[in-house]
């Protein structure tokens, strides 16, 4: 369904000394610095999936999305988007495409929302009876009713947002592409959202970009996905791989009989297990961290008990922000490559 080759974007950034005299001296001398800021991405999603594109602010995650959608011309490299080549085709690329921006709007303004429906639904050219099916299942499941009557400038943002959604699926494109799309949402609203985009996906087959700084909606969404860092792809894979590969650190929680005033790390794991500093009010509670490159879960476990009278325990595996953190902390450009992972 996407198909990137070699794709990049530079922008010449004119250049000037500070003050009035940098000012001046600019109009007669200019100077210029290129900023690469996609760097020979290369990826391949089929149709049908749903890849979580991340990375940091600069990354240039934003740029590959508007060359994508047909907004911005490639400097060079080849993309193509359910075989049609965007910033060529952008009338034909835009018939297929949805999309969600979680800082702009594209319903109107000033209109309720059922009448900017109506507006895309000409745009799109949405035959009657496919637009009033799929109208009526948006309805159901983001619970739009209430909405449909009231100016979008009077929606709050978590109205907004499951607005903005049915308006992206509703000619029920081929590919959508979702830029933080949670952003700023209660969590009942993110549930919700969630929930949507997982059956628009099962039911229509809709291949899904999303790009986002929560990585809760990425291992609850997405199967894959491909980190970018400062304009290239550092890792390109299932959310399994990258956990197997480098979700090394392990924490258990303990819970124990006394309380844990003075509790005094086991010398024999000492040396390889941290404690955390607390977060919880519990008085028995003690929490460490360690990695099992260095001791299994089992000998910290049969340790601990060895030492104090444990009520209960619970092991949590490595979350997908704290890895792609370790990730961006060690600079593993060159060591975290797809070649790699297969």
């Amino acid at each position: 369904m996407i198909v990137v080759k070699d794709l990049e974007k530079h922008y010449k950034i004119a250049k000037r000394d500070p003050g009035l005299r940098g000012a001046i001296k600019s109009l007669f001398h200019r100077k210029f610095e290129t900023k690469k800021a996609v760097k020979k991405i290369n990826m391949h999603i089929e149709a049908g999936e749903m890849v979580g594109y991340i990375g940091a602010n600069g990354a240039g995650k934003s740029t590959t999305i508007k060359m994508l959608t047909g907004i911005l011309t490639p400097t060079s490299g080849e993309v193509k988007v359910n075989g049609i080549i965007p910033y060529e085709n952008r009338q034909q690329n835009a018939s297929h495409i949805g999309a969600v921006f979680g800082q702009r709007t594209q319903l109107f303004w000033d209109i309720p929302v059922r009448e900017s429906y109506e507006l895309l639904k000409h745009i799109y050219e949405i035959p009657q009876a496919q637009y009033d099916e799929t109208l009526k299942e948006f309805i159901d499941v983001l619970h739009l009713e209430p909405l449909l009557g009231i100016p979008v400038r009077q929606l709050s943002l978590g109205q907004k947002m499951r607005c903005e959604l049915a308006a992206a699926f509703l000619h029920r494109p081929k590919v959508v592409y979702l830029d933080e799309p949670t952003i700023g949402l209660d969590v009942a609203v993110k549930v919700r959202i969630r929930a949507f985009i997982k059956q628009m996906n099962a039911r229509y087959g809709t291949t899904v970009l999303l790009t986002t700084h929560d990585m809760q909606d990425i291992e609850e969404i997405c199967q894959r996905i491909i980190i970018i860092d400062d304009g290239s792809v550092i890792y390109d894979g299932s959310i399994q791989d990258i956990k197997s590969q480098f979700g090394d650190k392990r924490v258990i929680h303990f819970e124990l009989e006394d309380a844990a005033d003075s509790f005094v790390l086991p010398e024999a794991i000492s040396a390889v297990t941290e404690v955390l500093p607390k977060s919880d009010e519990d008085p028995h509670l003690v929490s460490l961290s360690f990695s099992n490159k260095n001791i299994s879960g089992a000998e910290v476990i049969h340790t601990m008990m060895n030492h104090y009278a444990v009520a209960d325990l619970t092991i949590a595996d490595a979350k997908i922000e704290t890895i792609v953190e370790e990730i961006y902390g060690r600079g593993m450009k060159k060591e975290v490559q797809h070649e790699e992972i297969l």
